[in-house]
């Protein structure tokens, strides 16, 4: 939830932010773009990091230095601070994600990694819902700067309350019965310190390199609506920044497509096998977000074509759970290295889109920006097709 408060908070702001500063479209997205790149760079290295010394370190770390550059992107005064902020503030972000694939790992059995992925991006969303409702009436009292002085200490008080309550494994933590243990298998405790990346079964994995290109593609469209949208609805559809709050649309029906897609994970995934189960579950969503994507454009109702947005990024997420839970079940104990590699692919898709649809908006207008979004959407469910859960990197 931390992770989208924070980094929906500047696309909340982003209007107020564009006009302080007298942005372009290629601009903003130069600093939405700022966060892609980081982000992707330093996904690896983030998932390794938790693989080898576990989350309970590494994101108690990582949420403290986000959020120091949440609380400094409230002092910049320039386009380039904000640049160079908005980058340092992804490498901590990076690591967000790939050591919760490494705790789905070790936390839960193969049958239910699709629901705890569910509750995982879940609550990630409800930070999305959560970021338009509380920026609004901040920065209409305070300004803008305020929200991310706000932020920046509940980063604080979550990482100080995450290291005193997590554990890396479960046989370390009280509460856990033996039931649940015998559960979840032999101890891991060994496969942290010993391993390092394993490249060569990574680059030999069709399934890896198709589930980056996935990634990439429908990430291109995620980042619509984690930075631009409300830009969008002030701009492009005529809604006022108080009716900027139906910028949490998206992320409330994203919330429920979260928790039905990883219920459903798991549920294919007992009746087809892991293979087709999952296929059928990311097609189906990323298919349903390319039509409603579609219907958005074509759509002469400002009310109508928020719907079909929201319905378009209930698709994507939808099928979230199931990547993530690909990544665990390919990778294993290597699942935070693995995780790494998609969402490094993911964050490159952002770095595109960000760029791209700076340019496509400033000469070419929003629809043409939002039928780029839709095409890859496309090409993200076609590429399922190409991906084997089964195929772990330990076979």
């Amino acid at each position: 939830m931390l992770t989208y408060l924070d980094r929906v908070c500047i696309s909340v702001a982003g209007p107020r932010i564009q006009t302080e500063f007298g942005l372009s479209p290629q601009q903003w997205g130069w600093v939405t773009g700022a966060f892609a790149l980081s982000y992707a760079l330093f996904e690896i290295p983030g998932g390794d990091l938790a693989d080898r010394w576990g989350a309970r370190a590494v994101l108690s770390a990582m949420v403290l230095w986000w959020s120091a550059f949440t609380t400094l992107t409230g002092v910049v005064t320039s386009l380039g601070a904000l640049v160079v902020v908005r980058f340092l503030f992804g490498i901590g972000e990076a690591a967000a994600y790939p050591s919760a694939s490494s705790i789905v790992f070790r936390w839960f059995p193969a049958v239910e990694r699709g629901r705890a992925w569910a509750v995982v991006l879940l609550s990630g969303q409800l930070g999305g819902v959560l970021a338009p409702l509380l920026v609004v009436p901040l920065q209409a009292h305070f300004g803008w700067r305020s929200s991310f002085f706000v932020f920046g200490v509940f980063g604080v008080v979550w990482a100080v309350a995450w290291w005193r309550s997590h554990r890396n494994h479960p046989e370390e933590a009280s509460g856990v019965s033996a039931q649940e243990l015998t559960e979840l298998g032999p101890p891991q405790a060994e496969d942290a310190t010993c391993r390092g990346i394993p490249w060569r079964a990574i680059a030999a994995n069709r399934s890896i390199w198709a589930l980056m290109g996935s990634a990439f593609a429908y990430l291109y469209a995620y980042y619509f609506f984690l930075f631009w949208l409300p830009t969008y609805l002030v701009r492009a559809r005529g809604f006022t920044e108080s009716q900027s709050e139906l910028s949490a649309l998206p992320f409330i029906l994203g919330a429920l497509a979260n928790l039905i897609g990883g219920t459903a994970r798991d549920s294919a995934m007992r009746r087809f096998g892991t293979k087709l189960g999952s296929r059928a579950i990311s097609i189906a969503g990323l298919l349903t977000a390319a039509a409603s994507g579609a219907a958005a454009v074509l759509s002469s109702s400002r009310y109508a074509s928020v719907a079909l947005l929201a319905l378009c990024y209930g698709g994507i997420t939808f099928q979230q759970p199931t990547v993530f839970a690909t990544c665990t079940d390919i990778g294993k104990r290597s699942a935070g290295a693995v995780a790494g590699c998609i969402n490094m692919a993911a964050g490159l898709g952002g770095l595109a889109s960000s760029l791209l649809y700076g340019y496509l908006i400033e000469h070419h207008g929003y629809d043409a920006a939002l039928w780029s979004m839709v095409a890859m959407l496309g090409i993200a469910a076609a590429l399922w097709l190409l991906v084997d859960a089964t195929q772990s990197l330990e076979n």
